[in-house]
């Protein structure tokens, strides 16, 4: 019997939102993956390591997931990722594959879990606190009221379309084009709030357009909500 592929989501930042699930799982397995060339500098990895401290001790696996827009260099890096993952699998040992945030949402494990599956292996998604939902938290703000949509925007990549849609936005990934974004915001009308770095050490709040630099970091989460009124 072969082992099973976990992709575990550790939460944003703040070890204290790991859930118990994750925290047993990590415990458990002999083996913890991580994405990156040193596990050990991987963000997920800093935040697990902090709610279970003997995860130092553990045996580390390195899958480094390239972001190049190569796509050829992107799955070279998966499959190898993929051969070291089955190695160990075939070996009947279980993997936890550490993930930021929750697993199911814009994460690199994603395509890894596809192809495992497809040779056979099976895999499993353990659940984390979200990032936007984790920042809306820390904002002391609820997300969506009544009838209100919840739209999720992968931001670096919709730099050309208009937030004129009702409800509350979040914008993801939108460090690397943040002058853009402020623009697209600032035509929008609507209340903004950012929060840089959530659950870390190095975390910033920015309320307003105006207050957010152009230079802010890749785990840079926007919350766009319409102006605030009665609701039936």
């Amino acid at each position: 019997m072969s082992g099973t592929l976990y992709g575990v989501g550790v939460g944003p930042g703040d070890p204290e939102l790991m859930t118990l699930k994750a925290v047993r799982l990590i415990r458990e397995s002999t083996c913890i993956a991580a994405p990156g060339k040193d596990a050990r500098e991987a963000v997920a990895y800093k935040i697990a390591v902090q709610a279970v401290p003997e995860l130092r001790e553990k045996k580390l696996l390195s899958v480094y997931m390239s972001m190049s827009h190569d796509r050829a260099t992107r799955e070279a890096c998966h499959r190898e990722g993929i051969r070291m993952l089955e190695e160990i699998l075939d070996a009947g040992e279980n993997i936890v594959f550490l993930t930021l945030g929750d697993p199911t949402v814009y994460s690199t494990f994603s395509y890894l879990q596809k192809h495992i599956e497809e040779d056979g292996y099976p895999t499993a998604l353990v659940s984390g606190i979200t990032s936007f939902c984790a920042a809306a938290a820390r904002l002391n703000r609820p997300l969506s009221l009544w009838q209100e949509s919840l739209h999720i925007i992968p931001a670096q990549h919709r730099l050309d379309e208009r937030l004129d849609m009702e409800g509350t936005c979040i914008l993801m990934k939108s460090g690397k084009k943040m002058d853009q974004v402020k623009r697209i915001l600032r035509e929008s009308k609507k209340d903004v709030f950012m929060v840089e770095n959530c659950g870390m050490d190095t975390e910033k709040i920015y309320i307003g357009v105006d207050e957010i630099p152009d230079d802010a970091g890749y785990y840079s989460l926007i919350i766009a909500k319409d102006p605030e009124r009665a609701h039936d």
